[in-house]
């Protein structure tokens, strides 16, 4: 296999793609189907990518952090759901995710009370009243 830079298949013309299946590079369509023609196996890095995905456990919980778990019941919540299908939430959560300053954001949009129906459903998926009573 061609380690300088050169197409692994034909080892003439320079690499442009790779095999998503043993990263072996090739240089056009042509090599694609020649490469394709005979079974590959996955490289030995491949098994190695397992660390490399992010992981569901936060890197910096605080005592506001919301399990993982949790936070999926949200796609679930059939109130949630009904909510955004009005467009002015939808582009206000739009407006407030890609906000420079996103605390702020925040802050204007909870003078929007579909905003704050918005985010007082979201508080009763992820934190039931009966845990939130348990915290009074």
């Amino acid at each position: 296999m061609a380690q300088n830079g050169k197409c692994g298949v034909c080892d003439e013309h320079e690499k442009k793609y790779k095999c998503k299946t043993c990263e072996i590079p090739y240089c056009s369509l042509q090599c694609y189907k020649t490469h394709q023609e005979t079974p590959c196996e996955p490289t030995n890095d491949q098994s190695t990518d397992d660390h490399h995905k992010p992981s569901k456990e936060p890197l910096f919980a605080t005592v506001d952090t919301v399990d993982p778990e949790k936070l999926e019941q949200l796609k679930n919540s059939e109130s949630l759901k009904n909510l955004l299908y009005n467009p002015h939430l939808r582009k206000l959560l739009q407006e407030i995710d890609s906000a420079p300053n996103g605390m702020k954001a925040v802050r204007v949009g909870m003078m929007e009370p579909l905003f704050v129906e918005f985010a007082d459903e979201c508080m009763k998926v992820v934190k039931p009243a009966t845990e939130m009573n348990n915290e009074t």
